[in-house]
């Protein structure tokens, strides 16, 4: 079904979010009638709330599909940068949908144990929950796979729903065989653990969709790759100040300075900076803005200088770094300045490390006075 799905949509990353969103409906919708029928019968409440369950599976799909034609949108004088967070926004409507459910389930159960009925077992109860239960698991590695080969995080998100359904079935259809076996009444708890699960992955699932849309940190892999490219161009010498933009899944911008000898042909360089822009676009489908940072390279002093304040920066902290430094000699002294890199997570605060990173300097250089511009790391902690 994968490759055939590919195969028919081809690069329409939207028809592949569409065609996957409207399998899972028709199989959620078939196992929720089956359920809701068995659970009526055998007055099985946990049944009745694994049918919601795949209801509201249902209607999440229904909500990803519309959410893939949505972002596929192009894009209009209105919203510059197309329409791509339609999709973590179908996200967060199923994520809150998922939660709603779990709410309503544990309600429901509470109800049940409040007010115990029998259950009745029967061999169809059995059939049906092993019949789910293999179908979810299909779902969940049919999902992952297409949400990987079309890097969606909504895919993604359906196919954890899966799992998950997976094992609240597994537990309903144990809480009704040990019921049979031993005539201990479990219904009514198995369905407020099957509740109280699907609200905790709904919060889960919340969480994950409100990252990208408050602005999260991109993949360090990502970082890597963007500051590799551009550290392989002959005549760059350092790469900083980088940040990507997400404004949904194949709709990232970035944009970075790129150190560069100030005695080389400016011409020649602004032209290095246009091939690797023109390269990202080509190869990765990323619009990269680079600007030049002239670097003194011929002075053996301001080097050695640039190469023993970078030192002194990561004794404060292994991971601070400067960039862009420059002298400015006068008759009583002589103006240091530069950009200083703090991680997010720091111990320090930038004025905090702004002063030691300046009586540092001091102590070194006695005639220098420090400049100095802290810059916010808005990539990762990691990086």
């Amino acid at each position: 079904m994968v490759e055939w799905i590919l195969r028919h949509a081809g690069d329409d990353r939207a028809r592949v979010g569409s065609m996957a969103g409207m399998v899972c409906i028709v199989l959620n919708v078939v196992l929720c009638i089956a359920k809701a029928v068995i659970g009526l019968l055998s007055g099985s409440v946990s049944i009745v709330a694994d049918a919601l369950n795949n209801l509201s599976d249902a209607s999440s799909n229904i909500v990803s599909v519309l959410g893939f034609k949505l972002a596929s949108k192009p894009a209009d004088p209105e919203h510059p940068y197309g329409h791509g967070r339609y999709e973590y926004l179908s996200g967060l409507v199923v994520a809150v949908l998922v939660l709603l459910i779990g709410v309503e389930l544990v309600k429901s159960s509470i109800d049940k144990l409040l007010a115990p009925e029998p259950m009745v077992f029967s061999l169809a109860l059995v059939v049906v929950l092993l019949l789910s239960i293999a179908v979810k698991f299909w779902m969940a590695a049919f999902n992952r796979r297409l949400g990987e080969r079309i890097e969606s995080e909504t895919l993604l998100a359906t196919a954890q729903d899966s799992k998950n359904d997976v094992i609240a079935t597994a537990v309903v259809l144990a809480s009704a065989i040990i019921t049979r076996v031993t005539g201990i009444e479990l219904d009514g708890w198995m369905g407020l653990a099957v509740g109280l699960y699907i609200g905790w992955s709904g919060i889960q699932l919340i969480k994950d969709t409100v990252d990208p849309l408050l602005g999260s940190a991109p993949d360090p892999r990502l970082v890597e790759h963007i500051r590799s490219k551009i550290m392989s161009y002959p005549g760059v010498l350092g790469t900083h100040d980088l940040m990507v933009h997400d404004y949904g899944p194949g709709r990232q911008f970035a944009s970075a300075h790129v150190e560069m000898a100030a005695e080389s042909d400016p011409i020649a360089s602004h032209d290095t900076l246009d091939n690797i822009e023109q390269s990202f676009k080509d190869e990765d489908g990323m619009i990269v803005t680079l600007h030049f940072d002239p670097i003194v390279t011929n002075d053996p002093a301001v080097v050695d200088m640039r190469n023993r304040i970078d030192a002194l920066a990561k004794e404060i902290d292994p991971r601070v770094s400067i960039h862009d430094l420059r002298t400015v000699p006068g008759p009583t002294h002589t103006n240091v300045i530069f950009d200083c890199l703090r991680p997010e997570d720091c111990t320090l605060n930038a004025s905090e490390l702004k002063r030691e990173l300046a009586e540092s300097v001091q102590a070194e250089y006695p005639k220098a006075v420090a400049k100095i511009t802290v810059d916010e790391d808005y990539v990762s902690a990691e990086q």
